[in-house]
């Protein structure tokens, strides 16, 4: 019997193939948004032209084209400095209901996962809290918070709380029991297992989390506006709601515009925030995976 050792088998690196391949996802998650986004706009010119001719013919202003939409949305004086100062308001909204969502999620997320009673008593109102329409308790809200920028953050928080609780909860609880074993072993307290085991192994999923939940808080801020205008605080959703009336729809759709541009402005400023924390390890290893 021959006592010598096989040769390990030592696995290697294609650098250069590997900073190729990360350069050409680069530029597919560049040009592939891009190609796309000039489709739509050449459908949208397509549309107002050829593809509702009758309904335009009693309703011309209803589907402007896009470079009407620049024309006398964007580069109107009067609507830009409104869209300008509505986005500041809305912005201010957004992250300020956000912000509140992130840490009365995640404390709630932390309690879930460390005792089971807790998510049992405390999820079944999380859902109802979801698909509770916001309409439904306008009345309600006014009563409590008033007609101010304080009732629009209520709605953000309201609308953006449950993908945050949901993505936490499932990084915390989805930590290998191996590695819980280790920790057991080494007689480490709960909160040394949950600072050093369970909140860096759930940071991809709470992060996913955040992207979601920053579009949401965009969508609240502007639906929170639509019903709570009281105060010299006008957002993106009571310009658009302005400019109803008034049949400018050109500077409705570029409200539209730039409310769209605000939340995927967020959505990549948390994915940015992502990548520098949670490091490129998550993505190498997904991307590996596909």
């Amino acid at each position: 019997m021959s006592n010598e050792r096989e040769p390990a088998e030592v696995w290697h690196i294609d650098a250069p193939a590997l900073a190729a391949k990360k350069k050409s996802f680069a530029w597919t998650s560049v040009i592939g948004p891009v190609i796309l986004f000039m489709l739509f706009l050449a459908f949208w010119e397509l549309m107002h032209r050829h593809g509702f001719r009758e309904w335009l013919h009693k309703n011309p202003k209803l589907l402007p084209s896009p470079v009407t939409v620049v024309d006398s949305g964007f580069m109107n004086t009067i609507i830009r400095g409104k869209l300008i100062e509505g986005l500041g308001w809305t912005t201010y909204a957004s992250f300020v209901g956000l912000g509140i969502t992130i840490v009365l999620g995640m404390t709630l997320a932390v309690l879930m996962a460390q005792a089971r009673w807790v998510e049992m008593s405390v999820y079944p109102y999380l859902v109802a809290l979801q698909a509770i329409p916001v309409l439904a308790i306008v009345p309600l809200i006014y009563i409590v918070f008033g007609g101010g920028m304080t009732s629009r953050i209520y709605v953000c928080i309201m609308i953006s709380i449950f993908p945050i609780v949901t993505n936490t909860l499932f990084g915390l609880t989805s930590v290998d029991s191996s590695q819980h074993d280790l920790f057991t072993l080494r007689n480490a307290s709960s909160f040394t297992r949950l600072m050093k085991l369970q909140f860096p192994a759930a940071m991809p999923a709470i992060f996913t989390g955040f992207r979601i939940s920053a579009g949401l808080a965009v969508i609240g801020a502007i639906v929170g506006e639509q019903f709570f205008r009281q105060g010299q605080k006008p957002g993106l959703g009571v310009v658009i709601d302005q400019l109803r009336p008034r049949g400018q729809y050109p500077g409705m759709y570029a409200g539209v515009i730039v409310a769209s541009l605000l939340g995927i402005s967020i959505f990549f400023l948390f994915g940015f925030v992502s990548r520098l924390v949670v490091g490129h390890w998550y993505e190498d290893t997904r991307k590996a995976k596909k």
